[in-house]
């Protein structure tokens, strides 16, 4: 294990799981039958926990948007050119991708962090530009990365998680933007959950059948050229990931490190989400699924971590989109907690027990 990332992850302590009585008495006092919020109450449970407080707060939000090319993109796995992934990042730091629009709407920063583009950009607001390379390698015929290149990428992620705790942020989401990223996913989950690649590839940006087999055979590719550097989850993530996905990790890690609760996205998000669980299970405690993808394979990663995703909208976005959504549920779920009466408050009687 890199000495770095190594005191990365031994920062990462359990949630206060000692407040767990505390916190469900709390929920079982407010003004409604027990349980009847339903999941709303068990993510209000899981904030507090996670956090640490009784008296939780949540009022900054951010999500980051990381951005990269794949090489694997010259096999033509997906319906896109790589040039797309430019452009859309453009589009975002105009404000016009629907992640801009959710977030405006939910009242959510948003950072979009360049941390492998086939692109230099000029200085702009809301680009945070943290390029370790113009793009990863093919995967289908090597490492996407270097070990080191990686950890580069993962460590910056978790510097980002840090400023983001030191400017007072409360919450944090993940978002992605990259061509083919959907086929460096499949590939990590095919090693890292030890699932068939064909139960898993799905359509990413809406490629039809001919291209879906395609697709598969450079997963199945990829894993066989790169079989010898899957000893570490770590490795495997070099091998097979790209700079999002790394950053990605890094920024989970990170802001776990720091008690403060992560909404993982969608499909990529949640990659980079296993490589992270994969090197501390501790993780768990500070994250939220945000939505079940239409990327087909998202529901048996969700049912091999035991994970619960807040949303069902059928999105296959990415951006941050889905993280978006739920983190106003999360939210909502807080003020709930924070806001309502109690039965010893409002004076309302309690459920008889005749």
């Amino acid at each position: 294990m890199h000495e770095e990332l190594q005191q990365l992850l031994d920062c990462i302590k359990p949630a206060s799981h000692s407040l767990s009585n505390a916190a469900q008495a709390h929920l079982d006092d407010l003004t409604k039958p027990q349980g009847s919020l339903g999941r709303l109450e068990e993510i209000a449970l899981k904030f507090v926990l996670a956090t640490g407080n009784l008296e939780p707060v949540l009022s900054k939000k951010k999500i980051c948007c990381f951005a990269a090319d794949h090489g694997v993109a010259a096999e033509g796995v997906s319906a896109y050119p790589s040039e797309v992934t430019p452009q859309m990042v453009y589009n975002m730091l105009n404000g016009g991708a629907a992640i801009n629009v959710l977030t405006r709407h939910a009242g959510i920063d948003l950072d979009v962090v360049d941390m492998g583009v086939r692109h230099d950009f000029p200085d702009l607001a809301g680009l945070i530009k943290r390029k370790v390379r113009h793009g990863s390698a093919n995967i289908a015929e090597g490492a996407a990365m270097s070990e080191a290149d990686a950890l580069q990428a993962l460590l910056c992620g978790a510097e980002l998680a840090t400023e983001a705790y030191e400017s007072g942020y409360h919450i944090l989401g993940t978002g992605e933007m990259g061509i083919a990223n959907t086929s460096s996913a499949t590939a990590l989950y095919a090693v890292l959950l030890d699932v068939p690649v064909e139960s898993i590839t799905g359509r990413g940006t809406g490629i039809d059948d001919e291209r879906l087999s395609h697709k598969i055979s450079v997963i199945k590719r990829a894993l066989e050229v790169n079989a010898s550097r899957f000893s570490t989850p770590f490795s495997a993530l070099a091998a097979l990931g790209g700079f999002e996905i790394a950053a990605i990790t890094g920024f989970i890690l990170g802001a776990a490190a720091l008690r403060v609760p992560v909404v993982v996205d969608g499909f990529i998000s949640s990659a980079a989400a296993v490589v992270a669980l994969k090197l501390c299970q501790t993780v768990d405690d500070f994250l939220f699924f945000s939505h079940l993808s239409h990327e087909k394979g998202h529901r048996e990663v969700m049912q091999k971590l035991g994970a619960k995703p807040i949303l069902d909208l059928d999105l296959r976005l990415g951006e941050g989109t889905g993280a978006a959504i739920a983190m106003q549920l999360i939210d909502g779920s807080v003020k709930i907690y924070n806001k309502m009466a109690t039965f010893s408050s409002a004076r309302v009687s309690e459920k008889s027990e005749d």
